[in-house]
């Protein structure tokens, strides 16, 4: 759509008739691409920001720089959640390439696989499962019974899903107009690597814009939940019911106790350990430290704690 067509659908004056391929954040978004700003902490993106016109507040407007157009707005982020369903692919598509599966691999009965969908050698696709459009499969990976891999998702090598698991669920993207909510469709994908296992009933949300990425090597259990934009690089572990609010960011073999949990927005640093139901509010930046609690504090004072309040008890 042109960036005419897109602000007259949000009743912004604009006559630019630029071709618009998508909406990304401040500092991806390219040049044909459209970005907004709501919270003012992100100045600094906006000075920066490539985009071809940016949804914005009248007070931030002498920001927006040169050759990207400022599309001023009361409310920038109820006017993406708009322009975001223009972007929105096809639930299933029903043109396409029929999917192409390797050599020596299984494919049981009653499973779905989707146009313009590739499954490399020697895998073995369980009863049940589900794989959407546009999406790739590695060779040697297993997808056990009832697992859904949501459209335009990639899934790397020597990778194990267990059952009921889904991929690329949307994430809980919403904003609010007068006690409406108005969705954000998530136009990005999932990104899983090589030599990942993945228990029983987890739920990895596919992004906003961009990627939801799981690194190599990569070791989640039953009943996780990771959710938009989340990031877990090499070797991370994540027990059971551990949850990671939006855009949260592992590093290098983060481990997670059972029932821990993130704030959004937010990095862990590499060879961290949260012990069970810790919960991380602020970015940890200090790596090779174990913590624990709520609020959280390093493990050993939160033992001390623990101890003290026991003999107050006494």
């Amino acid at each position: 759509m042109t960036l005419k067509e897109l602000s007259s659908a949000l009743n912004i004056t604009c006559d630019s008739t630029m071709e618009i391929t998508g909406l990304n954040t401040l500092l991806d978004a390219s040049s044909n691409e459209v970005t907004f700003l709501e919270n003012k902490k992100y100045v600094n993106d906006l000075e920066q920001t490539q985009a071809a016109a940016v949804l914005v507040k009248e007070e931030f407007a002498k920001n927006v720089p040169s050759g990207t157009i400022a599309l001023v707005c009361d409310e920038p982020y109820v006017n993406l959640a708009y322009l975001s369903k223009f972007f929105a692919p096809k639930v299933v598509e029903v043109v396409g390439e029929e999917c192409i599966v390797g050599e020596d691999s299984t494919i049981m009965s009653n499973v779905y696989l989707g146009k313009n969908s590739s499954i490399g050698n020697n895998c073995t696709i369980m009863s049940g499962a589900y794989i959407g459009d546009n999406v790739s499969i590695g060779s040697n990976t297993i997808i056990y019974p009832n697992v859904s891999i949501y459209r335009d998702c990639s899934i790397g090598s020597d990778v194990i899903i267990h059952a009921g698991t889904v991929i690329g669920s949307d994430g809980f993207g919403f904003a609010n107009k007068a006690g409406k909510y108005i969705k954000i469709y998530q136009n990005g994908n999932v990104v899983i690597g090589n030599d990942v296992e993945i228990g029983a009933n987890s739920t990895i949300d596919r992004a906003v814009f961009k990627s939801t990425i799981i690194g190599d090597g990569v070791r989640i259990d039953n009943l996780v939940h990771i959710a938009h934009n989340c990031i877990l690089k090499q070797g991370c572990i994540l027990t059971g019911q551990v949850g990671l609010s939006g855009s949260t960011t592992l590093h290098e073999y983060v481990i997670m106790g059972g029932q821990s949990a993130t704030a959004g927005h937010l990095e862990i640093a590499p060879f961290t350990t949260i012990a069970a139901r810790g919960g991380v509010t602020k970015t940890i930046d200090e790596p090779k430290k174990q913590w624990a609690g709520f609020p959280l504090m390093e493990h050993r004072k939160w033992l001390k704690l623990q101890s003290r309040i026991a003999k107050l008890l006494k």
